[in-house]
């Protein structure tokens, strides 16, 4: 096949300097923060965080378990809260399984699949560039055999662009992190209150609240880190059980609802900004920091009400035209016939 050779007068400046290889990428970042003038809402949503830190890392995560510095997680399912999220300074993203039901209008997480797990854990990766990202495996995409695990995982990273996968279960899904682990990708354990067995253990229920049950969150959470788990969240568990099982653990736990003896938290990001109507349940263990709804609903009804009654666009809101273009313009039109 022929080259087309261009002229070196032809190349800008850009291309011809030496100091920037010609095969280098400009970082997302960058490019979104470049000056330019659009006239479309099709725009980047801003510039990056102006307080900029590292990249998180598995070692950053362990280094905070040392220090006994409480981890931060929240969870999102697209590029706004994602967006939000990483400037906010979290330590851990998680696209959760519960994107079926805050995203998607599901009834529970056994609806999602993979494929649209993996669709979310890209839309959210673009939007990160600091916090860890953990993708969930959905029910059905990991319990068949370690092998279907392996295939998921690898897919949720390598599609998805995460640094890691979270998978629900204990002692019975040892093998199956250890197989993921083996290939190198960081699983993130999940015992207590597994939702996507709600139908197996009566429903969302508190688990650990007996001897029993506490002892069962301990071999389970043991069980995990024996396979590679480099953390786990424990979910739904008295606190004192909680904080008994992360003394006896050499990996962080993050809590959900299993009280602030853990090594870090995770809240779904939807329920503690309060993006919903009045009325929706919450778990007990959650605290509303927000109102993102009453805003939202508080604009969206004052930009009906502006459209109604031709408040809005304002002049300032329009662009103008030269007023010897506007007046040939007029003329044309009155001049052309129907």
């Amino acid at each position: 096949m022929s080259r087309c050779l261009v002229p070196s007068r032809a190349l800008p400046k850009s291309v011809l300097s030496p100091k920037k290889p010609l095969n280098a990428v400009t970082p997302l970042w960058a490019s979104r923060s470049q000056s330019q003038t659009r006239h479309s809402s099709h725009s980047p949503l801003g510039n990056p965080p102006s307080a900029q830190r590292k990249k998180v890392t598995i070692n950053t995560l362990r280094a905070l378990h040392q220090k006994d510095e409480p981890i931060t997680m929240i969870t999102a399912h697209d590029f706004p809260s994602a967006h939000v999220a990483d400037h906010a300074g979290m330590d851990m993203i998680l696209v959760g399984d519960s994107l079926a039901m805050v995203a998607l209008g599901m009834q529970d997480t056994s609806e999602v699949v993979l494929e649209e797990m993996i669709l979310h854990c890209r839309s959210v990766s673009r939007a990160t560039s600091t916090a860890f990202t953990i993708g969930d495996l959905p029910m059905g995409s990991y319990e068949i055999a370690p092998e279907q695990a392996l295939e998921s995982a690898i897919r949720v990273v390598k599609e998805g662009r995460v640094q890691g996968v979270k998978l629900e279960g204990g002692v019975e899904f040892a093998p199956t992190i250890e197989k993921i682990v083996r290939a190198g990708i960081p699983v993130l354990g999940h015992v207590g209150l597994t939702p996507q067995r709600q139908h197996s253990i009566g429903g969302f229920r508190v688990q650990g609240k007996t001897t029993t049950g506490a002892l069962k969150v301990l071999e389970d959470a043991l069980a995990v880190q024996a396979a590679g788990c480099f953390a786990v969240v424990l979910e739904a568990v008295p606190a004192e059980v909680a904080a008994l099982v992360t003394k006896k653990l050499k990996i962080p736990t993050i809590g959900i609802g299993a009280g602030n003896g853990c090594s870090g938290q995770v809240l779904v990001q939807v329920d503690m900004s309060g993006n919903f109507p009045p009325g929706r349940f919450l778990p007990k263990f959650v605290k509303q920091y927000g109102n993102v709804w009453a805003e939202s609903m508080k604009a969206i009804e004052a930009y009906k009400s502006e459209v109604k009654t031709r408040q809005y666009p304002a002049p300032a809101h329009t662009y103008p035209m030269p007023s010897e273009e506007l007046t040939e313009f007029e003329k044309m039109v009155e001049a052309r016939q129907v």
